[in-house]
């Protein structure tokens, strides 16, 4: 199973990482590591013909799987359906859902969790525009 490395932790910030993603390997989540508050995201490969091993839904979090590399399938259910590289799906709490990959290569994927209906301000309208001099 992979690891995330603290690299940098700030006050207001901090920065993990996972290494190469093409070594990934198993499931890691990392709320702990970045002390995250709002929501907790979780890196995830499954190897060719595998799936996770059960089914599971949640009680108040919607859960948002982004594909990275590979391919499968989805359920939430009893709907099923394709998902490759570039995939997102959406999942609301009380459905139950499982993925498989069926593709030759492991499918690599970031799954964010959040409390259903959560959002309420976004992009332009939760972002303000500061002035600051670069240090980039």
């Amino acid at each position: 199973m992979s690891e995330f490395k603290i690299l940098d932790k700030g006050a207001k910030y901090a920065h993990v990482s996972v290494g190469s993603l093409k070594n990934f390997e198993g499931k890691q989540f990392i709320k702990e590591a970045t002390g995250a508050t709002s929501c907790e995201i979780s890196f995830g490969t499954l190897p060719s013909g595998a799936a996770v091993p059960f089914f599971h839904s949640h009680k108040a979090n919607e859960e948002n799987y982004i594909i990275l590399s590979g391919a499968g399938r989805f359920q939430v259910n009893d709907e099923v359906f394709d998902i490759a590289e570039g995939s997102v799906v959406r999942v609301s709490p009380g459905c139950d859902r499982n993925i498989k990959c069926t593709s030759a290569e492991p499918m690599t994927y970031i799954c964010i969790q959040a409390k259903d209906g959560s959002l309420e301000q976004y992009t332009a309208t939760d972002a303000e525009i500061t002035e600051r001099k670069s240090l980039l």
